[in-house]
């Protein structure tokens, strides 16, 4: 039987210490560790080493090894773009930065050496994409689950990314950096498509737009305390300038100036051309003749079509940062800032005929040469051209054949002609000064005789007065005293009048750029961050109690309590909504006190860690302003820094009634200086950057302060702004004051309530419903019979009798005085508004365009004109260029009726107002308006047909307005149909 078991194999096994008996147990010996993973022989051997989860030790030791091949001290440059640095990037950013991060934060504190050498190896272009790319992995895994994201590692993953890429992109040299290292590459065949990645990686607005929506995610899970800038575009914007600035500064070669402006050229498309062009020309051309010329250099680099755009943005900047200051009454004195811009745009337009035809071409647009501005950007351009003949002489021609087009005339807004008037006098003075018989030969010529017979024949009263001015003005230059042209006119002889006709004999010269410079640096130094306050956390000592020594004091309490029958206790104190905190040392005793001064209430403004502060800001305001506005300069020198800090305040500890007193704040400073401060705001709503809220207040603010200074509305703030020590008692009073003949008249303004910051909605419907009143009571009134079977017919018609049989009765005489107030709304408030819409819409800027046609914001721009219209009233003597303006722009925007009701209903209460205001003279409508009404008949027939009414409802007031509209149109061209004859003909 054993030969049928046969051993396949035999195995000895060999004894262990399991086999052996029992024994008491002995310490076992620590095993030792593995000393250092990473020897820093290779970068294959530190790429091992970063996948195997290494140590921290470990992980240092290998970033140390990467920053030496940065120094040169091995031949590994992690910064050179090759295939293994790409490998030890990814790695670097996708495992070591979600697992180290924290810990390279804590483990470098204060010195900051561990996490520098981290970032140290991801400063390059590799480094950048591969955050960007990681980034976007992270977005994408957090659109898959949003509902999960607070307790996900997503988050914790994007906010460590996003601190990260801000870290990385530190610094003033990082662009310049990037480059070096991609230069290292000798193959000219890798080199041209890094240099593609590296223009595209930079402007293509990848880096902001990745960095905002992570910190959006980040800020829904609560995960980030603070603002990450690189999602902020005007931070990243001005960041990217101050690197090409440095970069271009620097001794670079030519194809690196190259390289910077065609990065520069592509970064200023990103939507913010302002702050690169400006950094640009404080950076270059305001510093010493090295660097002017390299800001020539750079500007030679650039495109034919970015050249005219930074020319025009440069032309912006001169204007608002350092002419508009310049006062206009002081035209005939040489201003040194005047002389510094005519030398820097010399420097700019410099042997450059393209650039010099930018600048004619600026000064005879129909949108050009700086509408609304000041008259110190015209005279500088114009300077800066008086060495050429040839482009003096053609900006002379252009600017006269322009000024004497009858279409012209009628269609460009007051604020465009009043620009081009003051170039044309400007340019004639110059040509004169270079060539007299040329001057001569042009006022024989027939676009001079025509103009100036146009310009007296025009209706509008503005048109007349610059023809006349421009006229006298020419004249006086080429004829003689006896024969020079005089159209013996009282306005010829007004300061406005004297000063136009001054302009002729400026003559500014190149300066040096030292007073631009001057003005330059101030911004500079707000730009350094501000210390902490220490009044925002006041800290207050706790009580302690005091050691029960020396005498007590008890009360003892008196049995006889019928002698104290008479006295009578005091209240109880109210309760302090601070004393019911459970810590004592928590509570702030120290209250500021309310402003007394426009100074304190504007660092009042400023403290935004303060609420009690923005509180008294906010509350104090209105009342302080009105009661500073004619005592003093504090308002008008603060006017304009106050309100650039109401427009842009924020509501940032949620007040009960902010808007409401932001907007009455502002409403304030018009209402103190409406000349300087319409204009002022109406600049802004073009030109500030503010959001759509932002400047939705804007517009509000020009509606009610309009309506204020014209009287139909009274301020709540009116009455508190009044000095105590101005007015005397009301019993002492009544004997020295007589009472008023026009008492009756204010005493309806007096008794108005002051309005929510919806007003205008609410003027607008209030308005549409006076203006449809006796629209429904005549069609009621005809639906009842004739009127020879009425009662009301008959008595009204005694009544009328009976008036006209007392018109020998004498009449309360009225002391007539001038209406200042209609001028001042149309001057300062609605022709800035209006021109200043023109000029927009011709605008290069895509963003302009899309802002100001937002619909929403388009309906309250037209209700705030038609509401400033309807102000100024019908005595108004701009009132025919004011409604030709306003019916141009009306119908201008139809296009933007399509599919918006609320557009609609504001074009339709646009006509409403003009057809309101110019009631009392309907005939003169017809003869200088005739197409537009025609066109206003056939558009608002059109929108009466296609819109459904009944039911209310929105459309049912579309329709209810166009009804009217269209009633009180007819019934003007059924009544006037003969003066419209001539305009109706050839109209289809």
């Amino acid at each position: 039987m054993d030969d049928f078991l046969t051993p396949v194999s035999q195995t000895y096994r060999r004894s262990t210490q399991d086999d052996r008996p029992l024994g008491i147990s002995r310490p076992v010996a620590s095993v030792p560790e593995s000393q250092g993973g990473f020897g820093g022989s290779s970068p294959e051997e530190a790429l091992q080493a970063l996948k195997s989860q290494p140590s921290y030790d470990t992980l240092v030791s290998i970033l140390k090894y990467l920053r030496k091949g940065l120094k040169g001290r091995h031949p590994f440059n992690i910064r050179t773009p090759t295939p293994q640095g790409a490998q030890i990037v990814h790695v670097l950013v996708t495992e070591i930065v979600p697992n180290y991060w924290t810990v390279l934060q804590e483990g470098s504190k204060g010195q900051d050496r561990d996490i520098h050498l981290l970032l140290s190896c991801l400063q390059s272009l590799t480094g950048i994409n591969a955050v960007l790319a990681y980034l976007r992995a992270l977005l994408r895994e957090a659109r898959s689950d949003p509902k999960a994201l607070k307790n996900s590692h997503v988050v914790f993953n994007l906010s460590s990314a996003l601190e990260l890429l801000s870290r990385l992109l530190q610094g003033d040299d990082l662009v310049q950096q990037i480059w070096s290292s991609i230069t290292s590459l000798k193959n000219s065949t890798q080199l041209r498509p890094m240099r593609q990645e590296l223009i595209s990686l930079i402007t293509n607005g990848k880096i902001t737009s990745l960095s905002a929506e992570a910190e959006d995610i980040c800020r829904q899970a609560d995960k980030l305390s603070e603002d990450v800038w690189v999602g902020n575009d005007k931070i990243y914007s001005e960041w990217l300038s101050r690197n090409l600035m440095h970069w271009a500064r620097s001794e670079v070669d030519d194809d690196s100036l190259k390289l910077c402006a065609e990065i520069l050229a592509r970064a200023i498309r990103l939507g913010r051309p302002e702050s690169f062009i400006n950094t640009m020309f404080t950076d270059l051309l305001l510093k010493d003749k090295d660097q002017q010329a390299t800001f020539r250099q750079l500007l030679n680099h650039f495109p034919p079509l970015e050249q005219r755009r930074v020319l025009l943005v440069i032309l912006k900047l001169l204007s608002d940062n350092y002419l508009n200051s310049i006062d206009s009454n002081d035209t005939a004195e040489d201003h040194p800032i005047i002389s510094a811009a005519v030398g820097a745009l010399k420097l700019i337009t410099e042997n450059d005929e393209a650039r010099k035809n930018t600048l004619t071409t600026w000064l005879t647009s129909g949108s050009g040469a700086g509408i609304g501005e000041g008259c110190g950007i015209r005279r500088a351009v114009i300077a800066a051209l008086a060495d050429d003949k040839e482009a003096i002489s053609v900006v002379l021609e252009k600017s006269l054949t322009q000024f004497g087009d009858q279409l012209y005339i009628r269609h460009s807004p007051t604020l465009q002609q009043e620009a081009h008037a003051q170039v044309l006098l400007l340019s004639a003075g110059y040509a004169h000064r270079l060539a007299p018989i040329k001057l001569t030969i042009l006022l024989r010529s027939s676009p001079y005789l025509n103009g100036i017979s146009n310009r007296i024949a025009a209706s509008h009263t503005r048109a007349r007065f610059l023809g006349m001015v421009v006229g006298e003005a020419l004249s006086s230059l080429v004829h003689g005293k006896e024969t020079k042209l005089d159209f013996k006119m009282d306005e010829m002889d007004s300061d406005e009048a004297k000063w136009y006709k001054s302009l002729i004999h400026i003559s500014d010269q190149a300066g040096p750029l030292d007073p631009l410079k001057a003005l330059s640096t101030p911004p500079r130094a707000t730009n350094t961050p501000k210390p902490a306050k220490s009044a925002t956390k006041p800290v207050s000592k706790p009580s302690k109690s005091l050691p029960k020594t020396g005498f007590v004091i008890e009360e003892v309490e008196d049995e006889d309590e019928d002698e104290d029958a008479d006295l009578v206790p005091y209240a109880k104190p109210d309760s302090d909504a601070e004393d019911s905190d459970d810590d004592p040392t928590l509570i702030n005793r120290v209250k500021p006190k309310a402003p007394v001064y426009v100074r304190d209430l504007i660092a009042y403004f400023r403290d935004t860690e303060s609420y009690d502060r923005q509180r008294l800001a906010l509350t104090t305001a209105p009342a302080l302003i009105r009661r500073k506005a004619n005592y003093g300069t504090e308002v008008s020198s603060h006017s304009e820094e106050l309100a650039t800090l109401l427009v842009g305040l924020q509501d940032k500890y949620e007040f009960e009634d902010f808007h409401n007193l932001r907007i009455q704040g502002m409403v304030s400073i018009v209402v103190a200086q409406p000349k300087k401060m319409g204009q002022w705001f109406a600049k802004t709503f073009f030109d500030g950057d503010y959001s759509l809220s932002q400047r939705a207040s804007v517009l509000i603010v020009l509606g009610l302060s309009g309506r204020e200074i014209a009287g139909f509305e009274t301020s709540e703030y009116a009455s508190a702004a009044q000095f105590p020590s101005k007015t005397l008692p009301a019993k002492v009073e009544k004997y020295y004051t007589l009472p008023s003949s026009s008492s009756k008249i204010e005493s309806s303004a007096t008794n108005l309530k002051s309005l929510p910051p919806n007003a205008l909605d609410n003027l607008a419907q209030s308005l549409s419903q006076t203006f449809l009143a006796p629209l429904a009571a005549e069609a009621a009134d005809a639906a009842t019979g004739p009127d020879a079977l009425k009662l009301s017919s008959f008595t009204s018609r005694l009544q009328s009798q009976s008036s006209k049989n007392g018109k020998g009765k004498a009449k309360p005489r009225i002391r007539s005085i001038p209406n200042t107030t209609a001028s001042l709304i149309s001057s300062s408030f609605f022709f800035p508004l209006t021109s200043r819409f023109q000029a927009a819409m011709h605008s290069a800027s895509a963003a302009t365009r899309g802002i100001l046609f937002d619909p929403y914001l388009l309906t309250l721009y037209l209700k705030t004109l038609a509401l400033l219209l309807h102000a100024a009233g019908p005595s108004t003597l701009a009132l025919p260029q004011m409604t030709a303006e306003f019916w141009d722009l009306l119908l201008g925007v139809r296009g933007q009726c399509m599919g918006e009701l609320a557009v609609t209903q504001a074009v339709l209460f646009g006509l409403m107002a003009l057809l309101d205001v110019n009631e009392g003279d309907m005939r003169r409508l017809c003869e200088r308006q005739g197409r537009e009404v025609v066109e206003s008949v056939e558009w608002v027939s059109a929108v009466f047909e296609k819109t459904r009414g009944g039911g209310g409802g929105e459309e049912n007031e579309v329709k209810m307005l166009a009804a009217g509209v269209l009633i009180r149109l007819r019934e003007a061209v059924d009544k006037y149909q003969a003066v419209l004859m001539g305009d109706l003909i050839g109209f289809t």
